[in-house]
Parts: structure tokens; sequence; C-alpha cells
């Protein structure tokens, strides 16, 4: 009887890893460098006594929580005062509203947030393009409450007649989750384009932030420090990119505190590069 040799099996190929090699885009390992940028930031045109940036972006995006993140990286404490709302299909920020951040007992940032009432897909709801464009223009009073059956208008109480440079905004922030990004409704994209181009002509530079980066993705939720290996997430900006007309270096992935009761450099890390560009951006905007 003869006896062959038989072949042994053959081992199955690995299915590709989820993450790069090496991060796509570097983040200082230290965020101290970025803290201190925004901690001695003053305007240097003195028209303006803060730099103002608008955040804007779908019902449910995180705008209030990244308002609330920032001013929890810069503070050093978890803090929540930007309400937000973990359960409505519709948007909870009814009124425009800003938000300044303390320095010390004595002082805050010379930087305002103004966070906006969601775009909502059906056209009869949520905020108005027109509402954002006269938010833009600092046309918006503080505490006005949006209507979205009919944009802001000049007779109106909350109407600003005469903006001040410091009225206007000076940087445009579009937030979005990024595990939204290929689920966006076709209205929402419409108007996120539409202000966009709004901004540009009023030369207004914009960025945007995805946000919810753990919940979008497994590897990112294990380990945070894959917020810049993640495949998914890098195609998840690019994506954007391609929807809205943002360049990819315009686009920061951020993850909010959200469960957390004690500030991570890890968390801090992304918040204060996209605040530091946001910074860099209004400034270069207020002395064109």
């Amino acid at each position: 009887m003869g006896g062959g040799s038989s072949t042994p099996p053959r081992t199955p190929t690995p299915p590709p890893s989820p993450c790069l090699r090496q991060p796509w885009r570097a983040i200082p390992a230290s965020s101290q460098e970025n803290l201190n940028y925004i901690k001695n930031f003053q305007p240097r045109n003195k028209e303006v006594k803060h730099l103002r940036i608008l955040l804007h972006g779908p019902v449910g995006a995180g705008k209030s929580s990244f308002v609330n993140s920032a001013e929890s990286a810069l503070r050093g404490r978890v803090t929540n005062r930007a309400l937000t709302d973990a359960t409505s299909g519709s948007s909870f920020t009814l009124k425009y509203k800003t938000y300044k951040i303390e320095k010390d007992q004595q002082s805050s940032y010379p930087l305002v947030f103004n966070d906006i009432m969601g775009f909502e897909k059906n056209l009869d709801k949520g905020v108005q393009v027109e509402d954002v464009r006269l938010a833009l223009e600092g046309h918006v009073r503080d505490g006005y409450q949006f209507n979205p059956d009919r944009p802001l208008k000049e007779s109106d109480a909350g109407y600003n007649k005469s903006p001040s440079l410091d009225d206007k905004a000076h940087a445009l922030v579009c937030v979005i989750p990024a595990g939204s990004v290929s689920l966006l409704d076709d209205n929402v994209v419409q108007k996120l384009r539409r202000v966009r181009l709004t901004a540009s002509e009023l030369g207004i530079p914009q960025m945007a932030i995805l946000t919810k980066v753990d919940e979008a993705c497994p590897e990112v939720r294990r380990d945070i420090n894959n917020i810049h290996k993640s495949k998914y997430l890098k195609k998840q900006v690019e994506k954007f990119s391609v929807l809205i007309g943002i360049p990819i270096n315009c686009i920061f992935l951020v993850k909010n505190y959200e469960s957390e009761i004690n500030t991570d450099e890890r968390i801090n890390g992304p918040i204060l590069t996209a605040l530091k560009q946001m910074v860099t951006y209004g400034e270069d905007y207020l002395n064109m």
C-alpha cells in the first residue's frame, strides 16, 4: 500500500485591518501647545472683542455637545452649560445663543460660539437657510427664537439693523455625526451647500467637524488613539468633502465629552486641534 502525502490545509488569509498602520493626520502628542495658543490668543483687530464661531448642521449633530466639550478641554473639567437632548428627533436648540467660555473668575476667552437651531429634512422644519445668512452677517440678536415657518424679518425685535464687526460671524463650522455622512437627507445636503455658498460669498472661512467618532467606529470606541488610523473615518471625511465641497484639511474628527466625568488628554487633543484651526481661520478673516 502506497501512502501519498496529504497537502496541509491552507491558512485562510486574515481580513484586512480596519486601521491604517500610521495615522493619516498627525495630532500633537500633547495638547499643551494648542491650549497655550488659545489661552494667549487676542484678536489683533481692535474693533472686535470676541472672535465669533457660528456652528450649524443637521438636528442631533452634536453642536451643543461640541460647545460643552471645547469648554471642558479649555477649563480642564467636564462642563455641561449648553443643554443637549439625547432623545428628541427635532432640534433642541431653538434660540440663537451666544456661549462665552470663562478663563478665570475675572475674565472670559476672547472667542464665543453661537449655536443655531438644526437643519431638518422637512423643508418646513428646522432653521431657515436665510436665518443662517442673517446670523453670519450679525443681524440676529442673542436670544432670538427661530421660527421654522419664516425667516427673521427686519421688523422683528430679534433683528439687529446695524451689526458691528463684533456681531458678525468670523468662522463657520459645520457639525456632522461621523456615522451619518452617508445617511444625510438630500434636502439637508442642499441646505448645507447653500449655507457654504453664502459664507463663501461673504468671505467667511468654513470648516467642519465630524463628531461621535466612537459611535461610528468600533476601533475608536476601543481606543480613541485610533481616531486617525480608522479607514472608515478617513473615508467619511473624504465623502463629506466631496458632498459639501469643504477641503479635507478643513475637516476635523472629534469625540465630544458625553459619558465622561473627567477630562482626558486623548479626547482634548483632537478638540483643541480643531479649535485652534477655527481661531486661526477667524483671525485671518478679521485681518484680511
